[in-house]
């Protein structure tokens, strides 16, 4: 299964964030999954990816040009895809992904969950978003989709296939349940 995982390009300061990206790094290559990310060297992309290939995982870094000109990519990745901006980074990590997992990032990160959530809101993906919300990091974002329902915005059909996990135990739950086809 092809995993699209969004993430910051920056470490943060919540050691348990760090400890979580190498977890879910290693679970997804040694499940045997593909992982798909934005191709930096930095930050928590760096170490998801570092963490997955340690453990013999393909990885698929997607790297827009104004970044390969700064030398932010991955120079050890198994296969680096070099697109025109970051718009055809995005969607290409999109169109890639069988599932999706955000872990905490920016405003880049903030932009391609929200990517995600309006394709399954149209009904273009079936693929879910795991927001992995570590220690409360994605709490006010579930507050803020509630709300869009409450006020007539959305409903539960729109967001269905988002889920809040806190456990990578519950990400590999959903992922055998697509791998089985429930």
């Amino acid at each position: 299964m092809n995993i699209t995982v969004f993430l910051g390009s920056e470490f943060g300061n919540d050691e348990k964030i760090k400890e979580a990206t190498r977890e879910l790094g290693a679970w997804i290559a040694n499940a045997g999954h593909h992982l798909i990310y934005g191709g930096s060297e930095s930050g928590l992309m760096g170490l998801v990816a570092d963490s997955a290939m340690k453990n013999g995982g393909h990885v698929t870094g997607i790297e827009p040009k104004m970044f390969i000109e700064l030398d932010y990519q991955k120079e050890d990745l198994e296969e680096l895809i070099i697109t025109e901006d970051m718009a055809e980074r995005k969607s290409m990590m999109v169109e890639l992904g069988d599932m999706f997992i955000a872990l905490p990032g920016g405003t880049g990160t903030f932009e391609e969950i929200g990517e995600v959530m309006s394709r399954l809101a149209l009904k273009q993906t079936d693929a879910p978003l795991v927001l992995y919300n570590i220690d409360g990091f994605y709490d006010e974002l579930k507050v803020w989709l509630d709300r869009m329902i409450e006020k007539g915005f959305s409903n539960a059909e729109r967001q269905k296939g988002i889920y809040f996990v806190s456990k990578l135990e519950e990400i590999k739950a959903l992922a055998e349940k697509i791998k089985t086809g429930e």
